[in-house]
């Protein structure tokens, strides 16, 4: 079985519902709609959690790749 590259599993979450911890520990949930070859990825209905908890609503945003420590399906 081929093992699996970054850009498979990116493309997996494309259309899913992800968790994003960011390089100053900020976390965002929302949904995936593309990324590039960066890890600039966009989020839709991204929220800004504090522990688990929703702090701020924040739309369709733009993460910078180089800001993103993980991002994980939810």
């Amino acid at each position: 079985m081929p093992q699996e590259r970054p850009f498979d599993l990116l493309n997996k979450m494309v259309g899913q519902k992800v968790l994003v911890r960011l390089k100053n520990n900020t976390d965002i949930r929302g949904q995936m709609v593309s990324f590039d070859v960066h890890m600039n990825v966009v989020i839709d209905n991204a929220e800004e959690l504090e522990g688990s908890e929703l702090k701020t609503k924040l739309g369709t945003i733009l993460l910078r790749g180089g800001n993103i420590l993980f991002l994980s399906p939810v």
